[in-house]
């Protein structure tokens, strides 16, 4: 069992395992899915055990082991790491936290024992981000409830053998309830019918699709909120947004790894790339988001812990999730443009990363609107306290007040309530990053090398710095609709 090994020697093992099972770049290159016989290798180590209760089998869900674990599997392959956080923060957490004892004693083993796998199940084809308004909906039958709808983008399509189900009540008049219930569903109910594959673009080991909801779910695997059915969804998704950086840890230390193994190896003029000093400013926004990475997983570490609840912690993790994501798309495009002709080889890591990267900037909450809503946290903090002068606030506020030094004339501005969004988004990009320097900031406290967080934090500067001019410009341009009339260059020719 793997509770009985120590975790070096668990996460090694797995280590190995993930390394030998993607040594062939094919399996990142365009065939959907992981078969059984892939699969089976690297589960037989049992990696999802550290999202496991110790009670059942696993090992205890230490939140170090669990971003440890993504770690070690994003080094070898994004998607199989976003493979094993899917199954473990948004299905095996909420299942500890929400399900019926006697439903965890029969969940939980078959993912230890069987190689069994889960999903969530929230987005539906016409409600993305405004996941609330969801159509799919359930109503009380004899032997449980009755869901009816469709989702997509659900990973692990046609291959998960649970799936994590949200939906809205419906009223004897067919309206439905504004309280969002789940439910667990197993493959032995039957009812999940896979409409339509989705040709992804990247993340290609984890197939998604359309599917098509008609099922009946015993109503002991209906969850029970401790409060309502929004908070216990905020606490899931704020879980597993300040989890990101896990995934993002093994993926920004390989491209790192790349970056400077290239550079050193590469001769451009009689002398190595890594010589040049535009080279070298590259490798180091490579090596600053490594350590950010670094400091936002001792951060979760200490706040995400299974028993906590996070559905007040929106600021964090917001920050968290957007600015990783950020730093995982401007790595890999670095890394690309280090490599060069060879990075745009489908079989090459550089190109691959680009585009595998890129949903993380949109799934679990496209950035732009969590940026959005940083920004109108702060404000209502700063609202509460009547303090108008964001330097003045960010002092004192527990999120910043270590850094905010670094900011106190660049930030000695009032904001109006009025900001237009762009703005706001603007905004909440600088106070991500003013957050996340505070994260590096404890983690240099705790021992961290320290030319690394300095060399971080010059960095992080530099790019408040940058959006600042964003944010400062009074233009506000508009879309001209109907562009075509007296748009045409050609009639422009003297």
């Amino acid at each position: 069992m793997t509770t009985q090994v120590p975790f070096s020697q668990f996460i090694e093992r797995v280590r190995e395992r993930v390394r030998s099972a993607f040594a062939d770049p094919a399996i990142d290159q365009g065939s959907r899915g992981m078969t059984p016989e892939f699969l089976s290798p690297i589960l037989e180590t049992e990696p999802l055990s550290v999202f496991i209760p110790s009670l059942y089998g696993g090992r205890g869900q230490d939140t170090g082991e669990c971003l440890s674990l993504l770690e070690a599997c994003s080094y070898e392959s994004l998607a199989f790491s976003l493979t094993m956080g899917i199954n473990g923060a948004l299905f095996l957490q909420p299942v500890s936290r929400y399900a019926a004892e006697s439903v965890q004693a029969d969940v939980f083993p078959r993912f230890l024992s069987e190689n069994a796998l889960g999903g969530l199940m929230i987005t539906e084809p016409d409600y993305g981000s405004d996941a609330l308004q969801m159509r799919t909906r359930f109503r009380s039958v004899d032997g449980g409830f009755h869901l009816q709808g469709t989702k997509h983008w659900g990973g692990l399509t046609g291959q998960a053998d649970y799936w994590l189900l949200t939906a809205r009540g419906e009223s004897e008049r067919g309206d439905l309830e504004r309280a969002i219930s789940f439910f667990i569903w197993d493959r032995s109910l039957g009812g999940i019918d896979v409409e339509e594959y989705f040709d992804n673009l990247g993340l290609y080991p984890i197939p998604y699709g359309r599917n098509r909801i008609d099922t009946i779910i015993p109503e002991e695997r209906r969850f029970a909120p401790q409060t309502s059915g929004v908070r216990m969804l905020l606490d899931l998704l704020h879980r597993s947004r300040l989890q990101f950086p896990g995934m993002a840890m093994g993926y920004l230390k390989r491209l790192l790894d790349e970056g400077i193994a290239h550079c050193q190896s590469r001769l451009v003029g009689g002398r190595p790339l890594s010589e040049y000093d535009q080279v070298q400013d590259r490798l180091a926004d490579l090596q600053a988001a490594f350590t950010t990475c670094s400091a936002m997983c001792a951060y979760t570490t200490e706040v995400a812990t299974i028993d906590h609840d996070c559905s007040n912690d929106a600021l964090p993790a917001n920050s968290i999730k957007s600015v990783v994501t950020d730093l995982m798309q401007s790595t890999a495009q670095s890394l690309l443009q280090l490599v060069g002709a060879k990075g745009y080889r489908l079989d090459h890591i550089a190109g691959r990363s680009v585009v595998d990267s890129r949903p993380f900037q949109i799934f679990e909450g496209s950035n732009d609107i969590l940026y959005q809503q940083i920004a109108e946290a702060v404000l209502k903090s700063m609202n509460k306290v009547k303090e108008t002068n964001l330097a003045r606030f960010l002092s004192s506020f527990d999120l910043t007040n270590r850094v905010a030094d670094h900011f106190t004339s660049l930030l000695s501005f009032s904001i109006d309530t009025g900001t237009a969004q762009r703005k706001m988004v603007d905004l909440g990009r600088i106070l991500g990053r003013v957050i996340s320097m505070q994260m590096v900031v404890d983690l240099g406290a705790r021992g961290f090398r320290n030319d690394l967080v300095q060399n971080c934090l010059t960095l992080m500067k530099r790019d408040v710095v940058n959006l600042l001019g964003s944010f400062s410009d009074a233009g506000a341009p508009t879309v001209v609709e109907d562009y075509e009339e007296n748009g045409d260059w050609l009639a422009c020719r003297s």
